[in-house]
């Protein structure tokens, strides 16, 4: 679902050279109204006394139709909705790309464990024999 995103002129600004990040972001909806929460834009060097918060939460723009389903989906099965991709539209409007995800089960932690603790172990092998 793609939604547009409330910002102020600095983060459109910085948004624009590039230096936007959204890995450990994700949307919350309170009072029936999307947030979009720890998206970092860094501040904008320019505008020295005119600048932004790099984490304030964000409005999200959707229609009330989009914000219940996502609600659906959140309180029924147990979903997360995540931030995939922030881009400019063909407008030049800033939009966010977002999605609806299930967490990892155990038997995939486990594996994701072996995979990590292997990463290490090679490491180390590669570091002492040369």
């Amino acid at each position: 679902m793609e939604a547009g995103i409330m910002l102020v002129g600095t983060e459109v600004k910085a948004l624009r050279e590039g230096r936007g990040n959204i890995a450990e972001s994700y949307v919350s909806i309170e009072n029936n109204e999307a947030w979009l929460i720890n998206a970092n834009i860094p501040i904008y060097a320019p505008a020295s006394q005119f600048n932004h918060l790099p984490t304030r939460p964000r409005k999200l723009l959707l229609k009330r139709k989009q914000i219940n389903v996502l609600l659906g989906e959140t309180q029924r099965k147990g979903r997360t909705i995540v931030a995939l991709k922030m881009y400019f539209n063909e407008k030049g409007k800033a939009k966010l790309l977002i999605g609806t995800a299930t967490g990892k089960q155990n038997y995939d932690k486990r594996q994701t464990d072996k995979n990590r603790d292997w990463q290490k172990q090679k490491a180390r092998l590669m570091r002492e024999k040369g």
